[in-house]
């Protein structure tokens, strides 16, 4: 199982002072975080696309190629890239450069985005939602397959044989499909024969199993090796000396997250008790000591039949730099190896 972690490179409201985090700093601590978890052995580090005031990840490519210099092994992905708002052929071009410069680190996750502030700011209609992912899909896939092709769709001029430079240094720039708890999704990327980044932010691992089920099945349908089916998993996590010091470190941002997702989604406020439910033994929140939170890993490949690769969102702990930091460090070297010996065994 590959093990890394997410970021959105958030900032968030200093509860002592009321104070924005600088963007200066916030964007360093970033690089910072990924050169350590390269350092320490973790497998992939992933960048967010947001486009609003509390996020500094509105063009992840860049970012993720600032980390590719700073870098040696870790794999480089956004997480995930709003597809259905971009131009697949740029987006194609940006990571291939990414990739590039990383020599083979780059990977994509596209997804349609559970933010939706993408669609009016790029003149595209939220009526389109799907339309406009499905089609975008298709054309990134075939630009992947080989430089110039034929092609017309609705939402965007003709290709003619134009070619798409520059290619990747990897022969087959992997591509991953993100899902929340859409079935259709599932389906989708199963029928395609695409890796499954499943976003999981709460309730409960087991209810995604039918969901996975769906890919499984829809995958083997197809046509596909089944050797070749990868199943991913983001959920929310961090790692601390203790299980009362990564609750303590984790709780204050994702309040603050939660509370303000709330008020524009019309969800009723956070609570103290919830966040305990998800970080307990049922919850979807991987937040703890080493040993805890190696159990739940353990937890979710038994509950999903299998993880490929799992990774942490930790964001919303970015007020806490050294807890930060050492969450980073205790997912690599505790963590990480428990869970590959456990495999290994």
């Amino acid at each position: 199982m590959e093990i890394g972690i997410d970021s959105f490179a958030m900032l968030l409201n200093d509860p002592a002072t009321g104070r924005l985090q600088s963007a200066i700093d916030r964007m360093e601590s970033v690089l910072a975080e990924v050169e350590l978890a390269d350092q320490v052995g973790l497998d992939v580090f992933g960048m967010g696309e947001h486009h609003r005031e509390n996020a500094l990840d509105s063009a992840p490519a860049v970012i993720l190629a600032a980390a590719a210099a700073r870098t040696k092994s870790i794999r480089l992905t956004s997480a995930v890239a709003v597809l259905s708002a971009a131009d697949p052929v740029r987006l194609f071009q940006e990571f291939a450069t990414l990739d590039l410069i990383s020599r083979g680190r780059a990977e994509i996750v596209v997804g349609r985005g559970s933010s939706v502030e993408a669609y009016p700011l790029f003149g595209f209609d939220l009526r389109d939602y799907d339309a406009l992912f499905a089609e975008k899909l298709d054309l990134l896939l075939k630009i992947r397959e080989k430089p110039r092709i034929e092609w017309q769709g609705r939402f965007r001029p003709s290709l003619s044989g134009e070619g798409v430079f520059p290619r990747p240094h990897q022969p087959t720039l992997p591509i991953w499909l993100g899902v929340g708890g859409t079935p259709e999704s599932f389906i989708r990327a199963g029928t395609l024969g695409l890796p499954l980044m499943v976003a999981i932010i709460g309730g409960s691992f087991e209810r995604f199993l039918p969901l996975v089920e769906l890919y499984r099945r829809a995958w083997l349908a197809a046509g596909h090796p089944s050797e070749e089916q990868r199943v991913g998993v983001h959920a929310l996590g961090f790692v601390g000396e203790t299980d009362k010091a990564a609750r303590e470190a984790f709780f204050p941002g994702w309040f603050q997250m939660f509370t303000d997702a709330g008020r524009e989604r019309g969800w009723p406020p956070p609570t103290q008790a919830q966040f305990d439910f998800m970080c307990g033994p049922n919850g979807a929140f991987l937040v703890g000591s080493p040993q805890t939170v190696a159990a739940k890993i353990e937890h979710i490949n038994r509950t999903l039949g299998g993880v490929s690769r799992l990774t942490f969102q930790m964001s919303t702990a970015a007020l806490e730099t050294e807890a930060m930091r050492r969450s980073i460090e205790l997912l690599g070297t505790h963590v990480a190896p428990i869970v590959r010996a456990h495999r290994l065994g």
